[in-house]
This record gives C-alpha cells, sequence and structure tokens, in this order.
C-alpha cells in the first residue's frame, strides 16, 4: 500500500489534516486519529478530516445510515476530534473540506452538499485558490436547550444552552463589555470547564462571550469537548452569536439578525434567520504531502 496522501488547513487558525480518502481504505481508529492529530509525534491538528462520498462510508460500514438530507452521491465529512472521538459537526472543518474540494479540482460546484453525522451541510465557495478560500456555510437549525452554569477557576458563569447539530453552553459575561479578547485572556482554559453532566452527559463545547456590541460584533473564546481550546471554532462561534442575540432581546425562532464573531484565530460573519444559521468566513490550505504507511500501521 503507498503512502498516505494529506491535507493541511485551518479556518481562523481551527486546524485540520485533510484525508482524501475517496475508496474509504483507511481505517480511522482513535490511537491513530489521536496520534496524527498530536503536535509532536504527528502532523497536528485540531481534528481530521476524511473526504468520501456518503454513499461509500455507509457501504464500508463507517455510517450505519445516511444522515437527514444525505445522499449516496453527496460528499461527506467524516469528521473526528484531536483525541480520536467521533464528533457531529464543525463548521470551521466544513469551510477547510469545501475548500480543499475546490483548490484540488476534486469538486468544481460552487454550490453543493457536503453531509455530516449532524446533516445535510450546503455550502458556496465563493473564493478558492491553492492557498485561500471564502466559503459560506447553511448550519442548519439553532435550538435553545435552556440555561445552565459553566465553571472555570471556580468562577461561574451563566449561559445558554445551544444546539448547533452538536451541544454548546454560550456564556455571554455583561462584565467583559469592553475589555474585548483582552478580558477574556484572563480565564484559565488549560483544564475543561466545569458543566452539568445531567444536562449534557456526552460533553458540552463552552463558549465564553462578550455582550453584542454598538457595532453588531462579539469576541470569543472556547473550549471544545475532546480537543480543549482552539483558536476557533464554527459551531461556536454560530452558538456564541446565538446567545449574544437572545441575550438582547432575540427570538432564535422568529428575529432575523447578524453578528461579527472575532476569535483568537480571526473573524467569521453570522446570519440567523427564523431559527437557521449561516456561517461566512476564510479558509486556508497551508501543506499537502504524505505520511509514511508503516507508521501508520504500527499505531
Amino acid at each position: 500500500m503507498p503512502d498516505i496522501e494529506f491535507a493541511k488547513g485551518h479556518g481562523t487558525e481551527n486546524d485540520f489534516v485533510v484525508l482524501p480518502d475517496l475508496d474509504v481504505r483507511l481505517a480511522l481508529t482513535a490511537e491513530r486519529v489521536a496520534a496524527l492529530c498530536d503536535r509532536r509525534r504527528g502532523i497536528g491538528a485540531d481534528g481530521v478530516l476524511r473526504v468520501a462520498r456518503a454513499g461509500r462510508l455507509r457501504a464500508a460500514g463507517v455510517l450505519d445510515g445516511l444522515p437527514e438530507g444525505v445522499a449516496d452521491e453527496d460528499w461527506f465529512m467524516d469528521y473526528r476530534n484531536a483525541d480520536g472521538s467521533v464528533a457531529e459537526m464543525c463548521g470551521n472543518g466544513v469551510r477547510v473540506f469545501a475548500h480543499y474540494l475546490a483548490a484540488s479540482g476534486t469538486e468544481p460546484r460552487e454550490s453543493y452538499v457536503v453531509g455530516s453525522r449532524a446533516g445535510a451541510r450546503p455550502v458556496t465557495v465563493h473564493a478558492a485558490d491553492a492557498v485561500r478560500g471564502e466559503v459560506t456555510v447553511g448550519m442548519g437549525v439553532v435550538r435553545e436547550l435552556g440555561e445552565s452554569t459553566a465553571t472555570i477557576g471556580g468562577w461561574a458563569l451563566s449561559g445558554i444552552g445551544i444546539d448547533v447539530g452538536n451541544p454548546h453552553l454560550a456564556c455571554v459575561d455583561k462584565d467583559l463589555s469592553t475589555a474585548g479578547l483582552a478580558g477574556l485572556a484572563k480565564l484559565d482554559l488549560t483544564v475543561p470547564p466545569g458543566h452539568d453532566p445531567d444536562m449534557f452527559p456526552n460533553g458540552v463545547n463552552v463558549e465564553i462571550v462578550t455582550p453584542l456590541g454598538a457595532d453588531r460584533s462579539v469576541d470569543m473564546r472556547v473550549y471544545e469537548r475532546g480537543v480543549g481550546e482552539t483558536r476557533s471554532c464554527g459551531t461556536g462561534t454560530v452558538a456564541a452569536a446565538a446567545a449574544a442575540l437572545v441575550s438582547d432581546g432575540f427570538r432564535l425562532g422568529a428575529d432575523s439578525g447578524e453578528v461579527r464573531v472575532r476569535v483568537l484565530g480571526g473573524e467569521v460573519t453570522v446570519r440567523i434567520a427564523e431559527g437557521s444559521a449561516w456561517l461566512r468566513g476564510p479558509s486556508v490550505l497551508v501543506a499537502s504531502g504524505r505520511f509514511t504507511e508503516d507508521w501508520w500501521q504500527r499505531l
């Protein structure tokens, strides 16, 4: 078996190893994914994006069935967290996934559906060259899960549970109204924030968010379950925008609004209308290459 092809990319510095696997021959065990994402013994990334058609993944047993709205012929983003666990969805990952398909010549269309375990995600590729891209992703329905609390370094933060295909607890902190990212820097996210296991039995992504500013923007930091703090989180920016809007009197199922979300790795735009969200932002492809089959098999 030849060495294994990969690409490396990021969306607002949330980075991924992209594995084109059209024949679905790679066994993505948790141990292999974790090694690949390790920044010392592997390539290093926040997660892995396998590129394949949905029908091929189903036939190979990777998927038990096709999620809602996903057809056999659709591209499917088989996403794994850095610890090897399977994840439902990643908004930054979808942008990098679509950018890779365009830059590699694999998919010539500008608009199409990318499948995920959270369902079908329509994408529009506004621009894509060998390095830089700009992509909008339809993130689907945004649902409120109720109020809860995150604990960070003994500090309790009230938040709103948000479902964007995966669970989030977005905490809008009014004490950070003028400090922005500088104020957020005081938070210790080297350890997982505490959360209510009854409300989030499978863990939760936690966002700490500044209130909505006069320019309709917020700043955010995020701790991703299975990963740790990342420079950005696509679904997290949607959750942050939704929570900031709700805190400002917005009704998720009825109103329309747009928020610019600044994260450590850059900026994206989130639009929410009648309970559904769209995420627009950049993608950067930084490298491509091969890793050795012998290394992969020995893991």
